[in-house]
């Protein structure tokens, strides 16, 4: 099971750090990803990390902004989020991917998914 926390209600410029937590298993066997979605649209994949951390992307629209990061010992996986823009509402999720290296991450079937947490950034 994974479970999202950390988000919150900001204003437009602000930040928030998000955090991914694992029960059942351990996740420095998998590749994390976290996703987007808003309410009548598809979900959005913001950024991914390899298992040993080496790897990372993200998308065009949070490069610069948002960075990845993993704690194995600590099982989590952290997505900081800096200078909001009102376009990044949405429920943000993490997602565990067998694959460790992030390949096709946007797209590949998870293992698991959380329940997600919702992030607003007000004008």
């Amino acid at each position: 099971q994974l479970v999202e926390s950390g988000g919150g209600l900001v204003q437009a410029g602000d930040s928030l750090r998000l955090s991914c937590a694992a029960s059942g298993f351990t996740l420095d066997r998998y590749a994390i990803g976290w996703f987007r979605q808003v309410p009548g649209k598809g979900r959005e994949g913001v950024s991914c990390i390899s298992s040993s951390g080496g790897v990372t992307y993200y998308a065009d629209s949070v490069k610069g902004r948002f960075t990845i990061a993993r704690d194995n010992a600590k099982n989590t996986v952290d997505l900081q989020m800096n200078s909001l823009k009102p376009e990044d509402t949405a429920v943000y999720y993490c997602a565990a991917d067998s694959n460790r290296l992030c390949v096709a991450w946007k797209y590949r079937a998870k293992d698991y998914w959380g329940q997600g947490t919702q992030v607003t950034v007000s004008s």
